[in-house]
């Protein structure tokens, strides 16, 4: 079997520490060097023939993270690395994943088809944006799904008055799997964009009155929709909120929306390093999840197994 060696791209660096430590191993010797103008050249400063390579890099902002990504990968190829896995536990650009207006790109469809490109054998993630985004690839994808995360969580709580709800018609089906697994309601907060980031409206599908919410969804990014969703549930007569969000993307105003939100607590997994503190967010760990997908892949064994079956 073909040794295994773990490297991470800079910004990732945080997660990938903890995922080698929970595999029984340490992070492989790189560089990375940029010229003068801001271009990177990702240096492996140890032999990769023929290894089982894993690349650890989430692709959030800035793009550099993407790039380090893919030039990582495009080393490891040139130097006969024997099998190339990137691990995103973060993909990237996946919210653009089909045309839905004239003239605007596919981008989660471009990445895919650049880190194929760069020669990678297998992706391995956490809460695609949409599943179909897997059909984008022509590579082996490990999906993994933050309810392995999340469920364990929520076991240790009571749930006895608890109702779930989804943000938006798009991730009823995530919040679906929640309701199911705990035999609880479901809801859904049904809402229109005039634009991007911006929510116009918003209205509830269902009965909340005195019951204690909690609102599922993948991402947040300036936290708007969660918030506002969060607001309505209270003025609909739920006793409180809270909310399961896989990647704390949080940019521009969005820990200052979450403060000032009927948000009682935000729970959210480490793909994106908080770049605050607050007080209502609580982040629960992924190493250990990445470090048993990386070990079963190297072995050869099921994926599926590290699933929380509904």
């Amino acid at each position: 079997m073909m040794d295994v060696k773990l490297f991470c791209g800079a910004n990732s660096e945080y997660l990938a520490e903890k995922i080698a430590d929970h595999y029984g191993s340490y992070l492989g010797d790189k560089s990375l060097l940029r010229f003068s103008d801001g271009e990177m050249q990702p240096v492996i400063n140890e032999s990769v023939r023929g290894c089982y390579v894993f690349f650890i890099q989430s692709t959030f902002s800035p793009s550099d993270n993407l790039m380090e990504l893919l030039l990582l990968i495009d080393t490891a190829k040139r130097a006969s690395a024997g099998y190339i896995t990137a691990v995103m536990p973060y993909f990237g650009y996946a919210r653009q994943d089909r045309k839905d207006k004239p003239r605007v790109p596919i981008s989660a469809k471009l990445i895919a088809n650049l880190l194929q490109a760069a020669g990678a054998d297998r992706v391995m993630t956490m809460d695609f944006h949409a599943d179909q985004i897997q059909g984008f690839f022509d590579i082996p994808v490990d999906h993994l799904k933050s309810e392995a995360i999340f469920i364990p969580y929520l076991k240790k709580q009571d749930l006895s008055n608890v109702i779930f709800a989804s943000p938006d018609v798009g991730g009823v089906k995530r919040a679906r799997t929640y309701a199911k697994y705990f035999e609880r309601s479901l809801v859904i907060c049904d809402k229109y964009r005039k634009r991007a980031n911006e929510v116009a409206s918003m209205t509830l599908i269902g009965d909340v009155t005195g019951a204690d919410v909690i609102l599922v969804d993948d991402l947040a990014d300036t936290a708007g929709t969660l918030c506002r969703a969060a607001d309505l549930l209270v003025e609909k007569g739920a006793k409180s909120v809270r909310a399961l969000c896989t990647h704390p993307v949080l940019s521009g105003k969005a820990y200052e929306n979450i403060e000032k939100s009927s948000l009682q607590e935000m729970v959210v997994c480490d793909t994106i390093p908080l770049t605050k503190e607050s007080s209502k967010i609580r982040v629960l760990p992924t190493a250990k999840l990445f470090a048993r997908a990386i070990r079963n892949t190297h072995e050869h064994r099921s994926i599926s197994a590290l699933f929380v079956e509904g």
